[in-house]
């Protein structure tokens, strides 16, 4: 029996699509430091509970609550001040900007400061610090700071985006397939950064990616129409019939690539 309180727990979260149930009665709950894999068929509806976690839809019934209290109804902001922070499917940055701009608008926004880029750079020493420490966190490589951030490669944006969400000092990190659209180099280096920052941060992890969840996460639970199927350390995942006849059913290549 687990005697930590969850930083993020849902209890029977319901979110209904006209007559589909795109989420029914999820209950799931993630503990400070730990990384909780958030696995699933195509279709089973990670996005949506992604979307009922962050704030960006309302549950149709059910609750959530976050460092211990109701945020059920908070809008996306609000959870973001409270110690909620997460990363998109498509990378969310300013493209049009600078690596560096970036940081500073990340953490000028959480200083409530106004940063001008007329002004001495020592004025706003403080800034700069803060924004050279997320580089340094996220692996963001100095000699990128000056470049455009649109013209990074995938996973130096990714890296980049880990750091504008880490601006807002969160206990939360929801990761929304932070592997989408990597080749195996940069999959490898995005997934260090997360056991980087493991033991930090509490952390949901969806991604399609098996060896990756499996490699970093302290539970797995697996959501299929819908409902969560199961729920434990990666061994039992493994080996549950439940998880395997849900991804056979619908891809035996991914089935067999992490069951086996």
């Amino acid at each position: 029996m687990n005697l930590i309180s969850p930083v993020l727990a849902c209890n029977n979260l319901v979110h209904c699509f006209g007559a589909l149930r795109a989420t029914d009665k999820v209950s799931l709950s993630l503990f400070p430091g730990e990384v909780h894999g958030l696995i699933g068929p195509n279709g089973a509806g990670k996005s949506t509970l992604i979307q009922l976690l962050s704030g960006g839809l309302y549950p149709t019934s059910g609750s959530l609550t976050l460092l211990g209290e109701d945020i059920t109804q908070q809008p996306p902001h609000e959870r973001v001040a409270r110690g909620l922070a997460r990363s998109f499917q498509v990378t969310n940055i300013f493209k049009n900007l600078t690596v560096n701009d970036n940081l500073l608008f990340a953490v000028q926004a959480v200083a409530g400061s106004s940063f001008r880029f007329w002004s001495p750079r020592n004025a706003r020493a403080d800034l700069l610090e803060q924004a050279m420490a997320l580089a340094r966190q996220c692996g963001i490589k100095l000699e990128t700071l000056n470049k455009t951030a649109g013209l990074l490669a995938h996973g130096e944006q990714r890296k980049l985006e880990f750091a504008l969400a880490l601006a807002s000092e969160p206990e939360v990190l929801l990761l929304d397939e932070p592997m989408a659209g990597m080749g195996v180099v940069e999959t490898r280096r995005l997934a260090e950064l997360i056991q980087q920052l493991k033991g930090q941060y509490a952390i949901l992890l969806v991604e399609h990616d098996m060896q990756t969840v499996f490699s970093l996460a302290d539970r797995i639970s697996v959501l299929d129409a819908g409902k969560i199927i199961a729920s434990g350390k990666p061994d039992e995942i493994r080996d549950d019939p439940a998880v395997i006849t849900a991804y056979l059913g619908q891809d035996a290549d991914t089935a067999a690539s992490w069951a086996a």
